[in-house]
C-alpha cells in the first residue's frame, strides 16, 4: 500500500553542487528516495513538502521536475506524483543497459583518461580495498559520485552524452535499486578484484579488454541478482 510522504530533512553529505534553494531541496529529496527514507510508491504531497522545507510551490515543483528527469518520481495528469516502485523487471533492464553503455564508456576511458585521473581512480580502489566489509567478502558499498568506481570510469570516458545518461538520468535510479535490493553479496570480494582488473586494462590503454571486462563484471552482477531473486522466489 502506498502512503503520503512523511519526510525528514535529510541532507546529502557527499553533495557539493547545491547552490539555489531548489538545488538543495532536490538533493535532499533525491537522497531520501535513494536511501529508502521515502518508500517506493509513496504519494507526493506538494503542500506538505513545501511547508516542511519552507519553500514556495514553484521552487518545489522545480525540484520535482528534476527528480522526474532522474526517473525517481513519475507524474500522471489529474492524479499527481509518486515515487517510482522498484520492480524485478526494471532492475534487470537497467543492468542490461548498464552492461552495454558502461562497457562503451570503459573502452573510451582507456583512451581518454589522463594519468592523473587513472591515479585518482587507483586511490579510490585502495580506499575500497581497506573496507572491512570488502575484506571479509560480505558487502561492497560505494559512496556516490567521485567515491564510486563506476562513476569515475564513466566520467573518464570524456563523452558528454554517456555522462549525461549514466551519471545523470540513470545514476540515482541505479543507486536506488542497489539500496532497495540490498548491498550484501557473495560477490563482494570478487567484484573488487574485477574492478582492479578493469583499472589495469584502462592503465594499459587496452580499450578492447577494458570494455570486455566491464561488460563481464556487470553481467556477473546481474546473474548474481537473478540467482538471489530466484532463491527468494521473486523471479
Amino acid at each position: 500500500m502506498t502512503q503520503d510522504i512523511v519526510l525528514q530533512a535529510v541532507s546529502n553529505p557527499t553533495s557539493t553542487q547545491a547552490v539555489t534553494t531548489a538545488d538543495k531541496v532536490f538533493e535532499q529529496i533525491q537522497h531520501a528516495i535513494v536511501e529508502g527514507h521515502i518508500s517506493p510508491g509513496s504519494k507526493i504531497s506538494e503542500p506538505e513538502l513545501a511547508k516542511q522545507y519552507q519553500v514556495s510551490r514553484s521552487t518545489l515543483r522545480e525540484a520535482l521536475n528534476r527528480l522526474e528527469k532522474c526517473h525517481l518520481i513519475h507524474r500522471k495528469p489529474n492524479v499527481g506524483s509518486r515515487v517510482v516502485e522498484c520492480t524485478v523487471q526494471g532492475l534487470l533492464e537497467i543492468y542490461l543497459v548498464r552492461e552495454a553503455l558502461e562497457g562503451m564508456a570503459c573502452r573510451l576511458a582507456a583512451n581518454s583518461m589522463t594519468d592523473e585521473e587513472i591515479s585518482a581512480l587507483q586511490d579510490v580502489l585502495t580506499t575500497h580495498g581497506s573496507s572491512q566489509s570488502v575484506q571479509q567478502g560480505v558487502a561492497y558499498y560505494q559512496e556516490e559520485g567521485d567515491l564510486d568506481f563506476h562513476y569515475r570510469v564513466i566520467q573518464g570516458s570524456h563523452n558528454q552524452q554517456l555522462i549525461n545518461i549514466l551519471c545523470g538520468e540513470l545514476y540515482h535510479l541505479v543507486r536506488m535499486y542497489r539500496c532497495q535490493f540490498g548491498m550484501n553479496s557473495p560477490r563482494a570480494s570478487r567484484a573488487f578484484t574485477e574492478h582492479q582488473a578493469i583499472l589495469t586494462a584502462i592503465a594499459d590503454r587496452d580499450g578492447e579488454l577494458a570494455e570486455m571486462l566491464m561488460r563481464r563484471h556487470i553481467a556477473a552482477s546481474r546473474k548474481n541478482i537473478e540467482n538471489k531473486l530466484q532463491q527468494e522466489g521473486k523471479l
